[in-house]
C-alpha cells in the first residue's frame, strides 16, 4: 500500500453527495465513509463503526480512529504527509476526518454537500488535532 493508492481511492469518491453514514460512491458518503473506502480499497483492513451520531461526543471519533489496526498516531505537532488520515475539530469535539494529499485534503463535507478536494490552507491546518499514518506505508 502506498500514499498514491490511498489518495487515488479517496479521489474516486470526489463528487459523491454528502450523506451521514453513507458508504456508496456516487450515492452518498460522509467523511468516515471516504476514509474507510480509501483505506479498504488500497489494501488496508479498517474497522467501520456504524450507528454514530452526526455530532460525535465524548471522543467517539478519536477513539474509533485510535482503534484502527492499520493506523498509528503521529507525534503532534507534525507536518501531515500524503496518505495520512487527519482528524479535525471545528468546535469542542474532534468531529471530522480527511485524507491528506500532501498539499491538500480530500473529504466529504456537509457544508458543501459532497466529497471535495482542496488546499490544506492555514485555516484547515489549524483544525487538525491528530494525524494518523498508515502502518507500513511504502
Amino acid at each position: 500500500m502506498t500514499a498514491d493508492d490511498i489518495i487515488a481511492a479517496a479521489r474516486a469518491c470526489l463528487g459523491t453527495p454528502f450523506q451521514h453514514q453513507g458508504r456508496l460512491i456516487g450515492v452518498g458518503m460522509d467523511c468516515a465513509g471516504v476514509a474507510i473506502h480509501a483505506l479498504h480499497t488500497s489494501g488496508g483492513n479498517p474497522i467501520d463503526v456504524p450507528g454514530y451520531g452526526e455530532t460525535p461526543n465524548k471522543g467517539a471519533l478519536q477513539s474509533a480512529l485510535d482503534a484502527q489496526p492499520d493506523l498509528e498516531v503521529v507525534a503532534f505537532p507534525a507536518i501531515p504527509q500524503a496518505g495520512d488520515v487527519l482528524l479535525f475539530r471545528f468546535f469542542n469535539e474532534p468531529q471530522h476526518v480527511g485524507i491528506c494529499t500532501g498539499p491538500g485534503v480530500i473529504h466529504a463535507y456537509s457544508s458543501v454537500g459532497g466529497c471535495v478536494e482542496h488546499d490544506l490552507c492555514s485555516k484547515w491546518r489549524s483544525r487538525i488535532v491528530r494525524i494518523y499514518r498508515v502502518k507500513g506505508l511504502s
